[in-house]
């Protein structure tokens, strides 16, 4: 399965003699957002984030994950979804952005927006904003049953490093947390993200890539996207998902 949104809405217009402005106007409106929940099932303010992550993901333009953070394990329920690796993927989006605001829930937009992930104003505020932006790479993303590839078209314009990261995702989880703020509780996470991939930098080239599936998706995973951004947790430029 290939992806490349903008691309296809642009040429879906210029079939139907729509140019100019209008043509602008529409790719940006049909651009994805990547939109990174960072949640845990021992934070109380965490499920009303949750649900809405689920209704986010209905929409094929919303690019949403969920990443478990760990560092409220202490408070007596150890996360059954978190990675360390996710809490520092959060703390480096404070370093990045220069704010440090790091909490639960909070969500992510394109790698530079951030809200509180239980306020639907202000999250969709936000992703209206990055669908405005539009990405500035082409990233075409294909899964095989042996076989991630993944190919980004040269960019000329592109100054600096960005990181290709490719993230395998689980549709959708249930947890029973039976101790800590959220004790006697079943939490739906949705789109879990159960392992990711620095697997590539990239400086404007073309670009294309493979692995073998089964380093980059788990077993128990039927997603997969490719995240370009940044440095790496800069704004997000690129996104595909197979």
């Amino acid at each position: 399965m290939n992806t490349s949104l903008t691309r296809r809405a642009a040429m879906a217009l210029l079939a139907g003699g729509v140019a100019g402005p209008r043509l602008a106007a529409a790719e940006a409106s049909a651009a994805p957002v990547l939109i990174e929940l960072f949640t845990s099932q021992g934070c109380a303010s965490c499920p009303p984030a949750d649900s809405f992550a689920g209704e986010l993901a209905r929409d094929p333009l919303n690019f949403v994950v969920s990443l478990n953070v760990d560092y409220w394990d202490y408070l007596g329920w150890n996360d059954t979804l978190a990675k360390p690796e996710y809490s520092k993927r959060q703390f480096d989006y404070g370093k990045s952005r220069g704010d440090m605001q790091v909490y639960t829930p909070q969500m992510v937009m394109n790698g530079h927006y951030h809200a509180v992930g239980s306020n639907p104003t202000e999250v969709r505020k936000f992703i209206s904003e990055c669908r405005e932006e539009g990405l500035k790479a082409e990233i075409t993303l294909t899964v095989t049953d042996t076989e991630v590839k993944a190919a980004i078209a040269q960019n000329a314009a592109f100054k600096g490093e960005a990181t290709l990261w490719l993230m395998a995702v689980e549709p959708e989880v249930k947890a029973v947390i039976e101790r800590g703020e959220n004790a006697g509780k079943t939490v739906t996470y949705h789109n879990v993200v159960r392992n990711m991939v620095p697997a590539a930098l990239w400086k404007g080239e073309a670009y294309e890539g493979q692995w073998m599936r089964e380093a980059v998706i788990p077993a128990n995973c039927k997603l997969c996207i490719a995240v370009l951004q940044k440095d790496k947790t800069g704004q997000v430029i690129g996104l595909a998902r197979a």
